[in-house]
């Protein structure tokens, strides 16, 4: 276990956790696709952005708590979907879910997850469900009808994977998912596939023909709110308002599937300006202060996820380290708020924010 005093923030996380994990499975958790340019661009795209802070504001008595789809939340910051978590550590999931629910926060679970979706809601906190569109619609279908039974408050689609990114990273540090690892949630009744076997029906059934109206189907058979996950351009957000979703998140997947992308903190004006109100829009990829959180809700997100720094946190120091890296984040940006004069979440806005 690594002394807290030396981790101060995300940053030191991600270092500590370098020194302790498998090589190979640290590559899978932080690494990006053929060069590496939209990963490290999602985290540079911050740094060219200034704060231009009010002054003279009673911040007082500063407060986080803000609301997504009505979703009462104790900071506007949500835990990603991230699959395959028990690489980090033997509780995955279960201890990110334990996390988030001592934070006030909102996890959203990967289909991929290595812990069974009602595992994780008997927790007793808000989670939501992401979900691949298969090839096999029927085996998507069923795996709707799970997330709801377990009690899942909103679906989160990903689009933008019509095939797989070019995983370099993976190739070059001989990645092989453990033998030992399960994932309970794509397993289908009576289905005995090993696990290496599903793993690679997953890949054969991502499908590159989805459109906007796979969107309006899943509409069809599910009462549960849909966020699409992936979104870049305005003209793709205006497409998903109109195939009915609830909101959407501006995302490149970390920086995993299309390298050279464009980051999601440039993409996010763009976007917001052309939905307004109509939706709400979260934002990942690239944040790890305060300063970031700020930026990404004054440029038009109602909340920011972050996928990386809490599995390299509980790789360090297992569920504690997770809810130290949310309490990092939270704590910068309450500081970042004061300083900005920013009582509230609601004071945030976009006269905050200036390119350099």
């Amino acid at each position: 276990m690594v002394k807290n005093v030396d981790l101060l923030n995300l940053v030191d996380y991600e270092k500590a956790a370098a020194e302790i994990m498998l090589p190979a499975h640290y590559e899978y958790i932080v690494g990006g696709v053929a060069d590496n340019i939209t990963r490290n661009a999602n985290r540079t795209a911050f740094d060219k952005l200034c704060l231009r802070p009010r002054i003279m504001r009673d911040v007082s008595n500063l407060t986080l708590t803000t609301k997504v789809m009505e979703t009462p939340m104790a900071a506007p910051i949500m835990l990603a979907p991230a699959s395959t978590q028990k690489l980090a550590h033997p509780q995955g999931e279960l201890a990110l879910a334990r996390a988030a629910k001592a934070e006030g926060l909102v996890q959203i679970l990967s289909t991929m997850a290595n812990t069974a979706v009602e595992e994780i809601t008997a927790i007793g906190h808000p989670v939501w469900f992401q979900l691949y569109l298969f090839r096999d619609r029927a085996w998507s279908e069923q795996i709707v009808r799970r997330a709801e039974a377990a009690g899942c408050a909103a679906l989160v689609v990903t689009v933008d994977v019509p095939v797989l990114g070019l995983r370099e990273n993976l190739q070059r540090a001989k990645f092989i998912p453990p033998a030992e690892l399960t994932y309970p949630n794509l397993v289908r009744p009576n289905d005995t596939t090993t696990h290496t076997n599903l793993l690679a029906t997953v890949a054969a059934n991502f499908d590159p023909a989805l459109t906007w109206d796979d969107i309006r189907w899943l509409r069809t058979i599910t009462s549960l709110p849909i966020w699409v996950k992936g979104v870049l351009r305005a003209d793709d957000a205006l497409r998903a308002v109109d195939a009915g979703v609830t909101g959407i998140i501006v995302s490149n997947h970390g920086g995993r599937q299309l390298d050279t992308a464009i980051a999601t903190i440039d993409a996010l004006p763009e976007i917001a300006a052309a939905v307004g109100e109509q939706v709400e829009l979260l934002l990942d990829g690239g944040i790890r202060r305060g300063s970031d959180t700020i930026k990404a809700l004054a440029l038009g997100a109602k909340a920011v996820l972050i996928g990386r720094p809490p599995l390299l946190g509980l790789a360090v120091n297992g569920e504690q380290g997770a809810k130290n890296v949310l309490a990092i984040l939270r704590d910068e940006l309450a500081n970042v708020m004061a300083q900005c004069g920013c009582a509230t979440v609601a004071d945030i806005g976009p006269d905050l924010v200036v390119k350099n």
